[in-house]
């Protein structure tokens, strides 16, 4: 259990899920979906609904290639979206932002964690997660979204990826973060080649065992459509299951997905299946 003045993410049962809410005109796989406020928020409804454990709402599109938005455009974009949310759902709601002033937005009208792709490359965020007491989740990625995937070059990438990660997460417990409110991401997709997005996920265990909790996203994305041939992302569910089924297996604490209802059913039955024995299973039928 990690709980927090403004909410709790109950891991008794192993993994739980992030459902995905983008709020743009350009996510690679759902971009312009939900840009529109009031479904935005059905959205999110739906996602509480099919048993996402958190909600992570975002205004500024991280696909390959991607431009910068302004901190006023997305704030003017979340704003709406998370005031609803908050008070209509019991989970957690995330803001995917990798500044402060959108972070200190979302967390001043009910936000209640921070999921910052740069890893608080912004400091002042960092500041802000501590002074405020939410979780942060730190991820990898090598560059810019504009840049990231232009020939991405490691010499041993689970090594150097794992090495960066425990250098922000020890730095983000200077700021006065609660170890246990400290996630890492490796960020699958960001500057990574399919072999190094494949290599990353066969050794997540080294992950997991930094004792840091682990979030992993692999939902959608193109190096499952290249080995799948799946062109559409939304055709991908298939190839996203193995992965989440995997990351489970291997303790992943959190996974990140769009299609919340399909990958809550997948967690579930990891879970069940790697507390076989426990007796856990069979209380949860009562």
């Amino acid at each position: 259990m990690v709980e927090w003045p403004r909410g709790r993410l109950d891991f008794s049962a192993g993994c739980v899920v992030m459902g995905v809410l983008n709020v743009t005109p350009d996510s690679f796989s759902d971009g312009g979906q939900f840009l529109d406020t009031d479904r935005a928020i059905e959205h999110g409804l739906q996602m509480a609904a099919d048993g996402a454990a958190i909600i992570d709402v975002g205004a500024e599109s991280t696909r390959p290639g991607a431009k910068s938005v302004s901190a006023e455009e997305q704030i003017k974009r979340v704003v709406p979206v998370i005031e609803a949310l908050a008070q209509k759902v019991d989970v957690p709601i995330s803001i995917d932002a990798k500044t402060q002033e959108v972070a200190q937005a979302a967390l001043e009208i009910g936000a209640a964690m921070i999921n910052d792709i740069t890893a608080l490359s912004d400091e002042r965020t960092g500041e802000l997660a501590a002074e405020q007491q939410v979780p942060v989740v730190l991820m990898h990625m090598l560059g810019e979204p504009s840049t990231m995937q232009i020939e991405p070059k490691y010499k041993d990438v689970v090594s150097e990826v794992r090495q960066f990660l425990l250098k922000r997460a020890k730095r983000a417990e200077q700021f006065g973060i609660e170890r246990s409110r400290i996630f890492i991401d490796p960020g699958i997709g960001f500057g990574k080649t399919l072999e190094h997005n494949l290599l990353l996920l066969r050794n997540i265990d080294k992950f997991v065992a930094t004792d840091y909790r682990v979030l992993v996203g692999t939902s959608r994305k193109s190096f499952i459509g290249k080995m799948t041939g799946k062109e559409s992302p939304t055709d991908r569910i298939f190839g996203t299951a193995a992965s989440v089924a995997l990351c489970v297996a291997e303790g992943v604490s959190i996974v990140r997905v769009h299609d919340v209802a399909e990958m809550v059913e997948v967690v579930k039955v990891a879970n069940a299946i790697i507390s076989a024995g426990s007796g856990f299973a069979l209380r949860q039928k009562k």
